[in-house]
């Protein structure tokens, strides 16, 4: 394909930032409340910079065309971020995102009618709007929790051989790891949990991180990924374990959509979430078919990047991008259905049946009969 007109927009998936101890039911993935700590800012930070250096800055290969580069255009961005699954922590890391992305300017001003101007306060500080999805409006981004047909995927994999080998397998090593983990269950079941806590202990608690054995770490998130990936993908694309990326999937036609539609003007779409997602898009893209290594638990930070080109017939096509966290420097490129560039059209016609498209269809697929949440929202908007 020939990039006749540069980069027209971006979709971004991007994970949140460093938080405190989370706990999540391994039945149901209900959690509970954390908090955004000062690195998950950092973080956060970081990969909004990386972000502007990738297509806020003229001289980069993959600067957007038309873009507004110094003060927000709020009409080239859209930003969502998921409300549910763990509090403030996702909003909170967005922010600190936006920041880097579109940093403090003294150009964000505005001149009065008495001819004194305003500069916007911390420097010039840019207030980009962001849609806060709730899920108990919209499942959009937290599709998985109030599932019944979810619970049911998860305690089906649970009661599976290869889970079950697995846990057999990872005994040994979690029989090792219970006087570490400060009375928390060592059941293969609650294995991402036991993950979280080594993870958060081994960044926050010095004393911790000194007594844990060199090998620990690693091994909890080697069985962590095994039981997360499990538990979020699916042998086919409209498998209720992907049901993480089926809601997820409408929103990202549509910014495809709008990007290339010119007279839209978006430029950039950014959505903030945690993990799961992740590992849902990466399997129905089948994207962890060509890199295995990426089906797992993505880090603090990480960010997904959908690029919108156009080839030298105005055909608008696709490339995926993955950066791991802020230890990587640089994208990676990825492949979706074994190819490192997909048409939109053939991107949209390939996931179209594998969608959830409205609120009503999210009930269906999950045999949700509660009477908290209405069932005639279109997921998305």
């Amino acid at each position: 394909m020939v990039n006749s007109t540069g980069l027209l927009g971006v979709v971004l998936l991007a994970r949140h930032g460093d938080r405190l101890e989370f706990f999540q039911d391994p039945n149901t993935y209900t959690p509970t409340e954390t908090y955004l700590t000062p690195l998950g800012s950092v973080q956060e930070l970081q990969l909004g910079t990386f972000l502007r250096s990738q297509y806020l800055t003229p001289s980069s290969p993959s600067f957007i065309s038309g873009i507004s580069t110094d003060v927000v255009n709020i009409n080239q961005i859209s930003v969502q971020a998921d409300a549910g699954g763990g509090g403030s922590v996702i909003l909170n890391s967005v922010q600190g995102l936006l920041q880097g992305l579109y940093p403090p300017t003294t150009e964000s001003n505005i001149t009065l009618a008495n001819g004194t101007t305003i500069v916007g306060p911390l420097g010039g500080y840019q207030y980009i709007p962001v849609d806060s999805i709730e899920p108990n409006v919209l499942p959009t981004l937290n599709s998985f929790t109030n599932c019944p047909n979810f619970n049911t995927h998860v305690s089906e994999f649970y009661a599976s051989p290869a889970f079950l080998q697995e846990a057999q397998d990872a005994a040994p090593f979690l029989d090792a790891l219970e006087p570490y983990l400060g009375g928390r269950s060592n059941n293969f079941t609650n294995m991402y949990n036991i993950f979280d806590y080594v993870n958060v202990q081994s960044v926050h608690n010095a004393t911790f991180y000194k007594q844990l054995p060199p090998t620990f770490a690693a091994q909890s998130y080697y069985y962590a990924n095994y039981h997360e990936y499990g538990v979020f993908s699916a042998p086919t694309p409209n498998g209720i374990g992907n049901i993480a990326a089926a809601t997820l999937l409408p929103t990202i036609f549509t910014a495809l959509q709008d990007i290339t539609n010119s007279s839209n003007g978006l430029k950039i779409a950014l959505t903030e979430v945690s993990y799961k997602p992740f590992i849902s898009m990466f399997n129905v893209t089948q994207a962890d078919v060509t890199d295995p290594d990426i089906a797992g638990i993505v880090d603090y930070a990480s960010v997904v990047a959908l690029e919108v080109y156009e080839d030298s017939n105005s055909r608008p096509y696709i490339t995926m991008k993955f950066k791991n966290g802020t230890t990587e420097t640089d994208y990676r490129q990825l492949s979706m259905f074994g190819n490192t560039t997909v048409y939109i059209d053939d991107f949209i016609s390939q996931l179209a049946g594998s969608t959830i498209n409205t609120t009503q269809q999210w009930c269906q697929a999950c045999n949700q009969t509660s009477s908290w949440l209405s069932c005639n929202l279109l997921i998305g908007n």
